[in-house]
Protein backbone atom coordinates (compact mmCIF):
# COMPACT_ATOMS: atom_id res chain seq x y z
CA UNK A 1 0.00 0.00 0.00
CA UNK A 2 1.28 3.27 -1.18
CA UNK A 3 0.15 6.87 -0.04
CA UNK A 4 0.71 10.54 -1.60
CA UNK A 5 3.52 12.26 0.35
CA UNK A 6 1.82 15.40 2.06
CA UNK A 7 2.67 18.36 -0.13
CA UNK A 8 6.03 20.73 1.22
CA UNK A 9 3.96 23.92 0.83
CA UNK A 10 1.41 25.93 2.80
CA UNK A 11 -1.97 25.90 0.10
CA UNK A 12 -4.50 29.34 0.92
CA UNK A 13 -7.97 28.76 -0.55
CA UNK A 14 -8.84 30.80 -4.01
CA UNK A 15 -12.51 29.90 -5.10
CA UNK A 16 -12.41 31.86 -8.80
CA UNK A 17 -16.34 30.89 -9.09
CA UNK A 18 -17.05 33.80 -6.50
CA UNK A 19 -15.87 36.74 -8.25
CA UNK A 20 -17.11 38.52 -11.39
CA UNK A 21 -15.48 37.39 -14.19
CA UNK A 22 -14.20 40.47 -15.63
CA UNK A 23 -11.92 40.88 -12.22
CA UNK A 24 -11.04 36.72 -11.89
CA UNK A 25 -7.53 37.19 -13.57
CA UNK A 26 -6.68 40.39 -11.56
CA UNK A 27 -7.24 39.14 -8.16
CA UNK A 28 -5.35 35.99 -9.07
CA UNK A 29 -2.74 37.90 -10.13
CA UNK A 30 -2.41 40.22 -7.50
CA UNK A 31 -3.10 36.94 -5.03
CA UNK A 32 -0.27 35.01 -5.99
CA UNK A 33 1.80 38.31 -6.28
CA UNK A 34 1.15 38.14 -2.41
CA UNK A 35 2.77 34.55 -1.70
CA UNK A 36 6.19 34.00 -0.41
CA UNK A 37 8.05 31.13 -1.74
CA UNK A 38 6.66 27.56 -0.23
CA UNK A 39 3.51 28.95 -0.23
CA UNK A 40 0.23 28.15 -2.65
CA UNK A 41 -2.94 29.34 -3.76
CA UNK A 42 -5.95 26.30 -3.76
CA UNK A 43 -7.36 27.88 -6.94
CA UNK A 44 -11.22 25.84 -7.33
CA UNK A 45 -13.28 27.26 -10.67
CA UNK A 46 -16.03 26.02 -12.65
CA UNK A 47 -13.42 25.27 -15.39
CA UNK A 48 -10.65 24.43 -16.92
CA UNK A 49 -8.61 27.97 -17.05
CA UNK A 50 -5.78 26.98 -20.16
CA UNK A 51 -5.61 30.92 -21.07
CA UNK A 52 -5.16 31.65 -17.72
CA UNK A 53 -2.33 29.12 -17.49
CA UNK A 54 -0.45 30.32 -20.18
CA UNK A 55 -0.76 33.97 -18.48
CA UNK A 56 0.72 33.14 -15.26
CA UNK A 57 3.43 30.80 -16.49
CA UNK A 58 4.80 33.46 -18.82
CA UNK A 59 4.38 36.21 -15.49
CA UNK A 60 5.99 34.24 -13.02
CA UNK A 61 7.99 31.62 -15.34
CA UNK A 62 9.85 28.97 -13.19
CA UNK A 63 8.82 30.37 -9.96
CA UNK A 64 5.65 28.98 -10.69
CA UNK A 65 4.75 25.15 -10.39
CA UNK A 66 0.84 23.98 -11.53
CA UNK A 67 -0.34 21.28 -9.70
CA UNK A 68 -3.70 19.64 -10.46
CA UNK A 69 -5.53 18.23 -7.91
CA UNK A 70 -8.59 17.63 -9.32
CA UNK A 71 -10.09 18.25 -13.12
CA UNK A 72 -13.63 17.06 -13.70
CA UNK A 73 -16.62 18.76 -15.77
CA UNK A 74 -17.92 21.53 -13.52
CA UNK A 75 -14.92 21.25 -10.61
CA UNK A 76 -11.35 22.13 -11.38
CA UNK A 77 -8.84 22.51 -8.41
CA UNK A 78 -5.30 23.79 -8.94
CA UNK A 79 -2.28 23.98 -6.66
CA UNK A 80 -0.42 27.41 -7.95
CA UNK A 81 2.87 26.56 -6.24
CA UNK A 82 5.42 29.75 -5.54
CA UNK A 83 9.26 28.28 -5.92
CA UNK A 84 11.84 30.45 -4.80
Amino acid sequence: MTSAAAPTYTAHPFDARGIARRFRHSAIFGALGALQPGEAMRFVNDHDPLPLLDQLRERFGERLEIAYLQRDPGVVAIDFIIRS
